[in-house]
């Protein structure tokens, strides 16, 4: 919070009222002058780090109530909430979301708050999908002291300077005497991991691929190892939901197994000396293109942060089975299905291809988006089965242009492919792939011309 300082200004007037404090009296007990208390209560000066300080020792205050809007995931959380069809006539613009986040920061709170339980009453029962996501969106994907452990656990096995399935199952055998066993489909043809400790084995599916494989037995030894940290993030959540906490916790635990695959600063530094060239990174780590995406969206760390990536998993029908936002801030996957102008679709049909597209998405609360999104078809599970997803990897195109797979693509916004949210909510006109009319758009009829498309609408 440092690095630049926080406009906190809300904040510092509620303690100061909560003191029972004048500007002057407060101003005197942090060694500033009243003025400068009076344009950092307005936001209009950020609260220095010196400041900071002083507020710590004169107040015993926690600092992370100085960013409130983390809590409901910063602006670009309170648009993807403003950005609600409910919301459509009201042309809420991203200026107004920023405006109201910055002078009243509990109260958007308290918007996003009932805007999460009303929309888990609409469906009639919490979603825990949802309700994990929104908490995933909370820490915007990363997790620090799983990565520092998973990090020093790569360390110590040396995972870089050896074979990587033999040091995660001698981690196995030496710390809590299991062996692997590999077994065939037959015999285990509805799992592709059990742990089976009276024979003592960690039985792992004959289907997996070898990233595959791997990423299993480092999620056992996540679920051996590090039970305490991932129960202490899990019980700061405010997920009350039995199964949005256990789909949590398996987030986590899942988090740590890609942490250790993938050690922090060692791929942040060859996504950086490679321009993030995706098969290259696949090889040197020896992960899948599913584990790579992931991966990519967590590198938020203090002081060494990657790139904003965002990743989804969709099948064929255009239904998101996961969302990760990250960092990146994109309203791309809010829809209830995908555009099926968005490359990721073309992935099923150019299987082990690597689909690149730049794309412009427009949206009433954060308007006009250009992203350079990259999609590829993988297999479910790891395994060579019947079940087949389209990963896809998305980044502002600003951000883009050094990346290894953005090379051959032009990222001009004038060239970039326009696509929506879905049809539900999408509001371009001249769309000739429509399947569906925009909600709450005004149905257009005219029996004297019909058009390319097969609705006419005004929003």
């Amino acid at each position: 919070m440092a690095e630049s300082g926080v406009f906190a200004g809300p904040a510092m007037r509620r303690l100061r009222k909560r003191e029972g404090l004048t500007q002057a009296a407060m101003a005197t007990r942090l060694s500033i002058s009243p003025s400068y208390l009076n344009l950092i209560e307005r936001n209009q000066r950020p609260l220095s780090a010196r400041v900071m300080v002083q507020v710590v020792d004169a107040f015993d205050f926690d600092l992370a109530t100085l960013r409130e809007d983390a809590s409901i995931g910063g602006i670009d959380g309170l648009v993807r909430r403003l950005n609600d069809e409910r919301f459509s006539d009201l042309g809420i613009d991203r200026d107004e979301a920023v405006e109201l986040l910055a002078s009243a920061p509990q109260i958007a709170a308290a918007f996003a708050r009932l805007y999460d339980t009303a929309g888990a009453a609409v469906v009639g029962e919490e979603d825990p999908l949802d309700l994990t996501r929104i908490e995933i969106e909370r820490w915007r994907n990363h997790f620090a002291e799983l990565d520092d452990r998973a990090e020093i656990l790569a360390d110590e096995l040396r995972l870089s300077n050896s074979d990587l399935g033999a040091a995660l199952a001698e981690r196995l055998r030496e710390r809590h005497q299991l062996t692997i066993r590999v077994l065939p489909r037959d015999v285990m043809p509805d799992a592709v991991r059990r742990l089976d400790l009276h024979a003592r084995q960690l039985q792992l599916s004959e289907m997996l691929s070898p990233a595959s494989r791997n990423f299993q037995i480092a999620m056992q030894i996540a679920q051996l190892e590090q039970q305490q940290p991932v129960f202490d993030i899990v019980q700061g959540s405010r997920l009350a939901a039995e199964a949005a906490r256990k789909l949590f916790e398996r987030h986590l635990f899942s988090y740590f197994a890609a942490a250790l695959l993938l050690p922090y600063g060692r791929f942040l530094r060859a996504c950086e000396a490679t321009g993030y060239d995706l098969p290259v990174l696949q090889r040197r780590f020896g992960a899948s293109f599913e584990q790579l995406a992931h991966r990519l969206t967590t590198l938020q760390r203090v002081g060494q942060r990657g790139l904003p990536f965002f990743m989804a998993r969709v099948d064929r029908a255009g239904q998101f089975s996961k969302r990760l936002a990250g960092a990146s801030g994109t309203l791309l996957l809010e829809g209830e299905t995908s555009c099926p102008l968005w490359i990721v679709h073309q992935a099923f049909e150019r299987s082990g291809t690597i689909c690149v597209q730049a794309v412009e998405v427009e949206s009433r609360s954060s308007g006009i988006g250009h992203w350079l999104t990259i999609a590829r078809a993988v297999d479910g599970s790891g395994t060579t089965g019947d079940a087949r997803f389209a990963i896809i990897l998305g980044i502002e195109a600003k951000l883009a242009s050094n990346l290894a797979q953005a090379r051959s693509l032009s990222l001009r916004t004038e060239d970039a492919q326009p696509i929506g949210l879905g049809c539900a909510r999408c509001f371009r006109g001249d769309c000739r792939q429509r399947s569906l009319p925009p909600k709450g758009a005004l149905l257009r009829f005219d029996r004297a011309m019909r058009g390319v498309t097969p609705f006419d609408f005004s929003s």
